[in-house]
This record gives C-alpha cells, structure tokens and sequence, in this order.
C-alpha cells in the first residue's frame, strides 16, 4: 500500500510518500519559506523524486492540528482536494502525536509542545513506545501544562523546536525530571504521521467532505468576538 503523507501544521514541513513500510521519499525542512508557496511545490518534487504519479497512492494522512491555523488549513486543503480529485481514503493525525513519535522509543513521558503566543502552548503527553495520551491535545498557558506535568511525578522528555521558547520555565519547574529531546528530532517527520496513520481504519472516500482541522481553540477573532458579545450582553 502506498501513502503520502502531509505535515505543515507549524513551521516546519514534512511530506512523504510510504511504500508497505518503506519511505520512499521524504522531505523535511525548517526553512524561512511560507507553506502556501512551498507546500505543494514540495508534494510534486517528492512523486518526481520517486517517480511516481499521485495516481499510483492509496490513502493520503495529513496533520489535523493542533499548529499555526494557517499551516493546518494549508495542509488540510492540499491533503482535501488530492484525496477528493484521485479518489483516495484521508486519514487526519494529530499533529502533536506525530511529533512525540520521533520519540516513541523514549521510556517514559513524552511531551510534544508548540508555542501558541501569549506564553500559552499547544501541548500534550503521550506515553512512550505506545503513544498513548496520558494528557489529550490541549491548549493553554504554560503554567497550567506545567503543573498537569508536576501531578504526573514523572520524567518528562520535551520535544519540538518551540521547547526552546519555554525551556528555562520547565526546567526551573520539574528540575531533573526536564528531559529535553535531541535537536535531531524537533521537527515533525510525514513518515512518522503515515505510521500513526495505518494503524488507522480506512475512511469512505466521500468522508473527506466532512473533514476539518483540529484547531483546539477558537480563532482570535472569533473570541474577540465573543468577549465583545459578554460585554455588550452586561
């Protein structure tokens, strides 16, 4: 079976194509280049370095979210409109379960995190080897991840490139129970999003209508929005 599989729900970006259980090809960078210009140009540079035509996938997996709202709808919506045009099954995975599972041979507690502004955070833990939630993808500020983390009493391996932004609060937080993940394994890998996907039913072809991104929170405006309505509502 032969999937591609599609990462742009943050800054960096990852596509791949898998061939039962071998990568054929996978591109991942973290380069000052907008995924609306090189999300797509990256999916067609990928099916000619394996000479392969879209045609010949099976299934597409995309990363659903939680990330920038920009990145995710870019992906979404080139996974969307691929699995609609060839008729293929979409499988959406976690964008943060993708990235704990460069890490999944850690023995332990593994802690995905994106930086949300504000000094909040996407984030989640997922117990290593299995991948299993031991906190769902979430947002919120970083104390309230931090004190979810210390209830846990627990080693705790950080891992993605924003880990930085909040390394020296978790650190002075946790103490030796901070890990931080080799830099090696910050970025997320399309390869590592189509594992999680395979273990996966197979959706209809005509579910990806009704796919949409997993942002884990309203977008800015729209809670503007409602503040502005508890305000007016007073």
């Amino acid at each position: 079976m032969i999937w591609l599989g599609i990462d742009t729900a943050n800054a960096p970006l990852s596509v791949a194509i898998v061939e039962d259980g071998k990568v054929v090809a996978e591109v991942v960078q973290h380069i000052k280049r907008t995924h609306s210009i090189g999300a797509m140009p990256a999916v067609e540079e990928l099916f000619t370095k394996a000479n392969m035509k879209p045609a010949q996938i099976d299934a597409i997996a995309v990363s659903e979210g939680p990330g920038s709202y920009t990145g995710v709808r870019i992906g979404v919506t080139i996974a969307k409109t691929l699995a609609w045009t060839l008729k293929k099954p979409l499988v959406g995975v976690s964008s943060l379960q993708a990235l704990a599972a460069n890490a999944k041979l850690f023995n332990g507690v593994i802690c995905p995190l994106f930086d949300a502004r504000r000094h909040n955070v996407y984030a989640a833990a997922y117990r290593g080897e299995t991948l299993e939630a031991v906190i769902s993808d979430y947002h919120d500020h970083i104390d309230g991840l931090i004190e979810k983390l210390q209830a846990l009493q627990e080693p705790v391996l950080f891992i993605g490139t924003d880990v930085a932004v909040f390394w020296d609060q978790l650190k002075e937080a946790l103490g030796d129970a901070a890990i931080r993940a080799s830099y090696t394994l910050d970025l997320p890998r399309a390869a590592e999003l189509v594992t999680l996907a395979q273990t996966r039913e197979l959706p209809a072809v005509e579910a990806v209508h009704h796919f949409v991104p997993e942002y884990r929170r309203i977008a800015e405006a729209e809670a503007n929005w409602i503040s502005e309505q508890k305000k007016v509502e007073r």
